[in-house]
């Protein structure tokens, strides 16, 4: 339960994100370079300047793609307000600043604005906290795009090489003995060259490595279950063999294929840090967890390693619970365990 529960947590922070999220620019992408590698906790206070030509947005994209920002974010130390403008002292580095002035028409309704960012920003002064919270739908997308596809392909290839027997199951585990003899990063790299680095061509490259577990499991449940008796009797009702295995067998296997689609989505939120953590995964500027630590794993070793740990938390948790669910699943769904 206690996994379902940061399961569901997870999945209302990816669909709410740009709501929740402090930057809500689309991919939390608000680059301040005078603020990068900042600690968590750190504040700062902005000018808020109006851009010439301002973007507005509908609710409904906000939810999908965030909104870009209406103003310039300039960071500053001291400012003055007179009647008609603001003259501010601009923060450029440790020690530097530069003497700015803006009328009030160029600035927002409130010009002087205070941000805090929880957990830091990166190197180019973007918050931490902002795109964490919006790679949670880059995780959970793969997890769930590659478990649909990993299934779709799994529970067919599985099923037919169980119900069938002969030559279609020897054909079939001839080709899941080879694709399980290459080693899962190897395919999965073999596969992203072939069809290119990018967001959809990871959820692909993942699914189509890992039906190979669902199908044997199927395979070896559809064997089991054939031969009893529900099954001979639609056979004796001339139920076609697509009905049979639709309607009665799959229904019956569908408790032990729930656990291993849990532990696939756990695996493939892994494998696509992996592949981001190594640069043939989700591109720049999209958030991803795994692009997140690569972006800043120099920094665990120096003054700031919660720019890098903060991820790496998040993909701990998030395969935990995940793993925790498959586990309880397996225990519920134990009928025979429990007589």
């Amino acid at each position: 339960m206690a996994g379902l529960v940061m399961i569901i947590f997870s999945i209302l922070v990816a669909i709410f994100s740009y709501v929740i999220a402090p930057d809500p620019s689309p991919f939390a992408n608000r680059i301040i370079l005078e603020i990068g590698g900042e600690k968590p906790g750190f504040t700062q206070n902005f000018l808020l300047v109006k851009k010439t030509q301002p973007q507005k947005t509908g609710f409904l994209s906000k939810i999908l793609s965030g909104s870009p920002d209406q103003f310039d974010y300039i960071p500053i130390t001291t400012y003055e307000q007179t009647s008609d403008s603001v003259i501010a002292e601009k923060f450029i580095d440790e020690g530097v600043t530069e003497r700015i002035a803006y009328h009030k028409k160029f600035l927002a309704s409130t010009p002087i604005e205070t941000k805090k960012f929880l957990l830091g920003t990166d190197k180019y002064g973007r918050d931490i906290l902002s795109r964490l919270i919006v790679g949670t739908r880059v995780s959970l997308s793969v997890g769930l795009i590659t478990v649909l596809i990993s299934l779709s392909i799994g529970i067919i290839l599985g099923a037919v090489a169980g119900y069938f027997r002969g030559r279609a199951d020897n054909i079939i585990m001839w080709l899941i003995n080879v694709i399980w003899s290459i080693p899962t990063l190897l395919l999965v790299f073999a596969i992203t060259l072939l069809l290119g680095k990018g967001f959809w061509q990871v959820f692909i490259a993942v699914g189509l490595t890992m039906w190979v577990n669902v199908a044997r499991l199927v395979r070896g449940q559809v064997m089991v279950t054939r031969e009893l008796q529900y099954v001979e009797a639609g056979k004796v009702l001339g139920f076609s063999n697509f009905r049979i295995i639709t309607h009665h067998i799959l229904p019956n296997i569908f408790g032990p294929v729930m656990v291993i689609a849990a532990s696939n989505f756990a695996s493939a939120i892994v494998i696509e840090a992996g592949l981001s953590f190594l640069g043939v995964g989700v591109q720049p500027p999209q958030p991803s967890w795994g692009l997140m630590i690569k972006e800043n794993y120099n920094f665990i070793i120096t003054q700031n390693p919660i720019l890098a740990l903060a991820p790496g938390f998040a993909i701990m948790i998030l395969v935990l619970a995940f793993n925790l669910l498959g586990n309880g699943l397996r225990d519920a769904l134990n009928i025979r365990g429990k007589i």
